[in-house]
């Protein structure tokens, strides 16, 4: 019988939301991602999640898969994406527990739904550096983890301990397992209530 992820996942790359690397790496990468992501994390009460940016579905799906217990929302601004996350959800019989939300980031971020509510956020190729700790923060419940997948040998300087203090995250920690590298950051402290700033200004203006 046919992988009914691996189907949405082809699906999703004959739209072009993926690149042209096998499926089968790419899942495998996004499940060592996940690894990384859940390693240390308190499953118990069950882990309310968020992907930012999630695209294709990867890692969000896989997290849904991996912890039954779950509460997932797959973010995405573009709406032809949102759409095919419906579908997908669907399709795996995630509905009860994933939620996909069509929305910029920053607006998300400031919605009392969403905003300090999650546990994780996982964030696959979504932008920048600055851009994506700055929309990310402000999902995170206190003590709340982000994490990000990173290229294997990023450049120093790629995250800047100053900015990430003032945002109130912790510099981050590499960690690698079986090609997957992810930057794992912890939230510190109260939220400001400058985070994020308003639609486009991340990118505009960077942090660093």
């Amino acid at each position: 019988m046919p992988d009914v992820l691996d189907e949405v996942l082809r699906q999703a790359q004959d739209l072009g939301f993926f690149g042209p690397r096998p499926i089968s790496e790419q899942r495998a990468h996004a499940e060592h991602f996940v690894t990384l992501a859940l390693a240390g994390v308190d499953l118990d009460p069950s882990l309310r999640y968020l992907d930012l940016g999630s695209g294709g579905g990867l890692p969000g799906l896989v997290v849904g898969l991996v912890v039954p217990a779950s509460t997932g929302t797959l973010l995405d601004s573009r709406r032809v994406r949102a759409e095919f996350l419906g579908e997908a959800v669907d399709r795996l019989g995630l509905a009860d527990r994933i939620t996909v939300v069509h929305v910029r980031a920053e607006d998300a971020a400031r919605d009392p739904a969403h905003r300090e509510r999650y546990q994780l956020v996982t964030a696959r190729s979504f932008a920048a550096p600055p851009v994506t700790a700055e929309s990310a923060v402000a999902f995170l419940a206190p003590s709340g983890r982000l994490v990000v997948s990173e290229p294997p040998e990023a450049p120093p300087g790629r995250w800047d301990a100053a900015a990430l203090a003032e945002l109130g995250l912790t510099a981050p920690t590499v960690a690698h397992e079986a090609g997957a590298t992810a930057a794992v950051f912890q939230r510190r402290g109260p939220l400001d209530p400058r985070w994020p700033r308003k639609r486009g200004i991340p990118e505009k203006r960077p942090l660093w």
